[in-house]
């Protein structure tokens, strides 16, 4: 991945920015105010958005009347769910009416029919195809059933692999927890993962708007930012949903962003933006040093994200980043604004 500067707004580099939704934009149903405010001037200054989610348990025009309820204006052409994108390829995959066992939300069984398949819901129903999706009422009946027909010869998709789903009183089991109820029933993988980390919900957004140079911003290093490396995208982690700066520092190479930002204003304001890199001198944050030296210390002073930038590169290119200890009264209260004081 090529890195954009963010000497100016960082949003201006980009043709598209394409959204994570839950821990970007909203914690279940709840707006996460920094960020609608940063998505409605990214609405009057008439740039291209998209929303590409995991979370199958609602349909694009029910994404977007949600969106819009927070103030939003979002069309159902610019939502791209993982639900939508699994029932378009078991729809190429099996012939009009093929019954298909549907594990998650109603939403998810509406794709299944509105691309001509059969929903059904039962191992008698000789289901060619499982496809299993997140759902808040799913059970463990379901979940049987699931496992039945993909024993019996069915293949099993799923939309998403998320194993937390973010809310407002803390992550709580997603629907990559219940595949893994289904998996550890099977001892095998699922045959087809959709949503990120695959590529195939941001390509899409790419080609859906004609954009050469689209930013994808997300909550998740698991799924967003690595399904960003995946696509070949640059990316912007905001941390107000799943991952925190001690996860970003111990980022494999396949899940690092291109930038860095406690919330979506870091998309306008570049004191609120930091560049990443495993390159101590590129990465080196204004204003601060990190000294490897026994115990790991960080001194100086500037910006949180300048401040989490220098850790990234430290921790990127080899120094351990463990323990760390503030060598000012800035990094100290730094770290502790991060979550990385001991």
């Amino acid at each position: 991945m090529s890195h954009s500067s963010p000497g100016g707004r960082l949003v201006d580099a980009y043709e598209l920015v394409i959204f994570d939704l839950d821990g970007v934009v909203y914690l279940v149903d709840r707006p996460i105010v920094t960020a609608v405010a940063a998505v409605g001037r990214l609405h009057a200054e008439g740039k291209p958005l998209a929303y590409a989610t995991n979370n199958a348990s609602r349909r694009a025009d029910e994404v977007a009347a949600l969106l819009t309820g927070m103030g939003l204006t979002v069309r159902p052409q610019e939502v791209l769910t993982s639900a939508a994108a699994a029932a378009e390829l078991l729809a190429h995959r099996f012939p009009p009416d093929s019954p298909v066992l549907v594990v998650g939300a109603e939403a998810l069984r509406t794709e299944v029919r509105d691309v001509g398949l059969r929903p059904v819901s039962r191992l008698e129903d000789a289901p060619v195809a499982v496809v299993q999706g997140y759902g808040p009422e799913v059970g463990w009946a379901e979940l049987a059933e699931a496992a039945l027909a993909i024993r019996a010869g069915a293949d099993w998709f799923v939309t998403n692999t998320d194993r937390t789903l973010p809310t407002a009183r803390g992550p709580v089991p997603g629907n990559g927890s219940l595949v893994a109820a289904v998996r550890t029933a099977l001892a095998r993988d699922p045959d087809v993962v959709v949503g990120k980390p695959e590529p195939a919900l941001f390509t899409a957004a790419a080609r859906r708007f004609g954009a050469a140079r689209p930013l994808v911003v997300g909550d998740r290093l698991d799924t967003d930012i690595e399904g960003a490396v995946r696509a070949g995208m640059e990316s912007l982690l905001v941390l107000t949903g799943v991952s925190a700066p001690v996860d970003l520092l111990r980022a494999a190479p396949s899940a690092r962003p291109d930038f860095v930002a406690s919330d979506l204003g870091g998309l306008f304001d570049p004191a609120r933006v930091a560049r990443l890199s495993a390159d101590p001198a590129e990465g080196a944050g204004a204003g601060w040093q990190v000294v490897d030296g026994g115990p790991t210390v960080l001194t100086g002073e500037g910006t949180r994200m300048a401040a989490l930038a220098a850790l990234c590169a430290a921790s990127w290119s080899g120094v351990p980043v463990d323990t760390l200890e503030p060598g000012s009264e800035a990094a100290r209260k730094t770290l502790g604004e991060l979550g990385l004081l001991p």
